[in-house]
């Protein structure tokens, strides 16, 4: 396709991915959460790997508590030695909306010997919103 736009779009959203995966190991909670819609829904089966139980959260609120939760228990976040790598991020804009797939992998004991802890799809709706693209609805899968 030849549409600027639509070539802005692939790029914008794809590092949108990108910049989730950094914020959740490296970021702060409120840098994260503004990556989301104020309506977002985050889903994501059990994974005991890691440590996670099965979970839906919408809302800022239901996701910082997520966020908070994870990172009191150690499982992500600044300091945890854990990195979200995400790859083959596969987007479809259309206009004001957009969804992509992408692969991710989670590791632990990244300052030694890194260890896959689990793998799996994301399945994220986005929305333009003011101009900027942010994260609707992400569902994760294992596997």
């Amino acid at each position: 396709m030849n549409d600027p736009r639509h070539a802005a779009d692939l790029v914008l959203i794809t590092d949108l991915v990108a910049r989730v995966a950094h914020t959740a190991d490296d970021g702060t909670p409120v840098d994260y959460l503004a990556l989301f819609t104020p309506d977002a829904v985050w889903e994501m089966p059990g994974h005991p790997a890691a440590g996670v139980a099965a979970q839906c959260r919408r809302g800022h609120a239901e996701i910082a508590a997520g966020v908070a939760e994870r990172r009191a228990s150690g499982i992500q976040g600044p300091g945890t030695a854990t990195r979200h790598v995400v790859t083959g991020t596969a987007v479809d804009p259309d206009r004001d909306r957009a969804t992509a797939v992408s692969c991710w992998r989670f590791y632990a004991s990244t300052d030694g010997a890194p260890r896959l802890v689990g793998m799996g799809l994301y399945h994220d709706e986005f929305v333009r919103v003011a101009g900027r693209w942010l994260l609707a609805r992400r569902r994760v899968t294992l596997g």
